[in-house]
């Protein structure tokens, strides 16, 4: 038994500080949960089809995704995690989410991982997270994780 409270009190040292941050935007999260924030604009001021349209993304979820950058969840091998689980959907991400415990912290971050890492290729991926409701789930599971084990944030 104290392993496992070793165990849990390392994680909690390791990702409090990170799971504070991003929970700042909990709130903005919460309100725009599901929707599109991606717009396209067309940088031609005739209108003309042939032009390519530039994605535009809303501040705050660019602002969220340069937060979790900085965070020790981001982990280059977040494949592995999908792998090992068989995730393949956000429907999936989901359900692994909402099972999740203390101890599957970096795991979160695993999924974090792969929305902020695929968007720095694929911009449309972030908004992706967003309308699935991926980054709401996440943060507000990390946040009620780390309340459990302290005290609430």
């Amino acid at each position: 038994m104290d392993v496992r409270k070793e165990g849990i009190q390392e994680v909690i040292t390791k990702y409090k500080g990170d799971v504070e941050k991003l929970i700042k935007y909990l709130p903005w999260l919460l309100q725009n949960d599901k929707k599109n924030l991606k717009n396209n604009i067309n940088p031609d001021e005739n209108g003309s089809e042939l032009s390519m349209k530039v994605p535009v993304y809303d501040s705050t979820l660019l602002a969220f995704i340069k937060t979790a950058r900085t965070t020790s969840f981001i982990n280059r091998n977040y494949v592995y995690t999908y792998s090992t689980y068989r995730i393949k959907t956000a429907a999936d991400e989901l359900k692994f989410i909402e099972r999740a415990q203390i101890m599957d912290m970096q795991k979160l971050g695993d999924i974090l991982s792969k929305y902020v890492i695929k968007g720095m290729t694929k911009g449309s991926v972030w908004s992706e997270g967003m309308e699935a409701g991926v980054y709401c789930a996440l943060v507000g599971k990390m946040k009620e994780l780390i309340e459990f084990w302290t005290v609430p944030m």
